[in-house]
């Protein structure tokens, strides 16, 4: 374990689905970003055995030992958890206390993967504080485990996008490409934004009332999402943003969609600059992403972003 007087620094960036969403669920291959807008988690020891967490959401203090559950901090304190546990498996005691003070370059509103972020963010400063150096697919391992034990559901790909940078192929076995960079992006926010386990709930249900036709859909969206993968490989971006139309429309079916997205989506597509738009995320709100940044045409709530060709770093 580190000194007393140690601090370590990591951040981890946002991410955004480009394609593949709820068909990764059952099988098939998304295409997730990492984007310029980063978590940084700053670990400093204290002289006393406390954990403390600071981050605008707000603060937390426990003995270290004692941790009473706060929601707030869900995926910090499950990831202190996690390594704890392993720490002490170790037989050693932990008599040093420590501070969490989070950052964030983006609200926690806005779908850019911030839960994922703080996790691979924290995993890896908390890790190198109980000297441990897991490799990128041992901290994925790491932070699927507590994002299914926070949710009890999700993909695992914004993880993968978190730890790998840049534009990754991503099946939920765990398998990870990183893919050539992207053109430009657009990212445009609807002004709400429907919980992704909520929507998931949504989706089931209406599953249980047309299981064949809704088996069929998955099909349909694992057959796109691959085409879009291979697309994606080979820099085919005509294509790629072709099939993020297509796609969408699956998504219209799976009952995702709603009025106020469909009409952004729409605008997107009357530039000449834009291949193609789409929702980004699990739906019923949140954001809407463009292959290509329009010039003619204008929406409110645009959130300035860039493909990060950095994953998980200590800063």
């Amino acid at each position: 374990m580190n000194q007393i007087d140690s601090s370590i620094r990591a951040s981890a960036p946002g991410t955004l689905m480009l394609l593949g969403e709820h068909a990764v669920l059952h099988g098939a291959r998304a295409l997730v970003l990492a984007v310029d807008k980063r978590i940084r988690v700053e670990l400093t020891a204290l002289d006393q055995p406390q954990l403390e967490i600071e981050s605008a959401l707000g603060q937390y203090s426990a003995p270290i030992d004692q941790r009473p559950w706060d929601a707030t901090f869900s995926f910090i304190l499950t990831a202190f958890e996690h390594c704890y546990s392993a720490f002490a498996e170790t037989g050693k005691a932990c008599s040093a206390g420590l501070r969490l003070r989070v950052e964030s370059d983006f609200s926690h509103l806005v779908g850019l993967g911030s839960s994922a972020a703080v996790t691979v963010a924290t995993l890896a400063v908390l890790n190198r504080w109980f000297g441990q150096s897991p490799d990128n697919d041992q901290l994925f391992e790491q932070a699927r485990t507590v994002m299914l034990q926070v949710q009890g559901r999700g993909s695992g790909a914004d993880l993968a996008a978190a730890i790998e940078g840049g534009m990754v192929a991503y099946h939920q076995s765990g398998k990870r490409q990183k893919l050539a960079t992207l053109p430009p992006v657009g990212l445009y926010y609807c002004g709400y934004k429907l919980k992704t386990p909520l929507v998931l709930e949504r989706v089931a249900g209406a599953a249980e009332q047309l299981p064949h036709l809704y088996h069929q859909l998955y099909q349909l969206m694992a057959e796109c999402a691959e085409q879009a993968c291979v697309a994606a490989g080979e820099s085919d971006w005509s294509l790629l943003g072709r099939l993020m139309n297509y796609y969408q429309g699956l998504m219209d079916a799976l009952g995702v969609n709603d009025a106020k997205l469909s009409q952004m989506i729409y605008q997107l597509r009357e530039d000449p600059e834009v291949q193609g738009a789409k929702i980004s995320g699990s739906g019923l709100g949140d954001c809407v992403i463009s292959l290509g940044q329009p010039r003619s045409v204008a929406l409110p709530d645009r959130i300035p972003v860039e493909v990060a060709p950095e994953g998980v770093c200590f800063d």
